[in-house]
C-alpha cells in the first residue's frame, strides 16, 4: 500500500495545486459509480460525487482526473503502467487506480463503507474486475465484451453470482436505479 499511497498522494496534490485544469465535485443524491454524470470539458472535469459517500470524493476525483489527464496529452505522467492504452484498456486502467485508491483508503485510513466503491475494490480482490465494468457499462466497449465472453463463457454468470451473494443484490448494470 506504500507505493499506492505515494502515487495518490502525487495525484492529490496535482488536483489541488495544478492552475492548468479544474477537478469540480458536485454532491448528488443516490448511489452512482464515478463515471456516472462525469463531464469532460479541455481543461476540466465535473463529477458527480454521492452526500453518503463523501469518504469517496478523492476515488472519484481521481477516476476524474485521470480522464482529464489523458485528454490534456499527460496519459504516460499519470498512468505509466498504460501509458498508450485506449478504449477498454484504458478504462480498465483507470478503473484499476480508483479500485486501489478506495482500499488504501478502506485498509489505510479508516474511510467509512460507501457501497459502489466497496463492490468495485471488492470484484478487483476476487479478480472480477473485467466483470464488474462490463456489467456495469454494457453499452460501451462491445467489441471487448463479446471478445472477453467468448473466452470466459461462464465468468458472467459466475460474477453474477458471487456478487450477488456477497452484497445481497444485483450487480450495477443489472440492478434498478435509484
Amino acid at each position: 500500500m506504500k507505493s499506492v499511497n505515494e502515487w495518490v498522494t502525487r495525484e492529490q496534490e496535482n488536483i489541488v495545486n495544478d492552475p492548468s485544469f479544474l477537478v469540480v465535485s458536485n454532491a448528488t443524491l443516490g448511489e452512482t459509480l464515478p463515471w456516472e454524470g462525469m463531464r469532460l470539458a479541455p481543461d476540466s472535469v465535473i463529477l458527480n460525487v454521492p452526500l453518503g459517500g463523501r469518504d469517496g470524493q478523492l476515488a472519484y476525483q481521481i477516476y476524474g482526473h485521470l480522464h482529464l489527464m489523458v485528454q490534456m496529452g499527460r496519459q504516460g505522467e499519470w498512468l505509466p503502467e498504460a501509458p498508450d492504452a485506449k478504449g477498454y484498456d484504458l478504462e480498465r486502467a483507470i478503473v484499476d487506480r480508483v479500485a486501489n485508491v478506495w482500499i488504501l483508503g478502506r485498509t489505510v485510513f479508516d474511510t467509512q463503507p460507501f457501497a459502489p466503491l466497496d463492490e468495485l475494490a471488492y470484484a478487483k480482490h476476487f479478480d472480477f474486475l473485467d466483470a464488474f465494468i462490463f456489467t456495469a457499462r454494457p453499452d460501451l466497449y462491445g467489441s471487448e465484451r463479446a471478445q472477453w465472453v467468448r473466452e470466459n463463457p461462464e465468468r458472467a454468470g459466475e460474477y453474477r453470482e458471487w456478487f450477488t451473494e456477497t452484497f445481497n443484490r444485483e450487480p450495477p448494470g443489472v440492478r434498478a436505479k435509484d
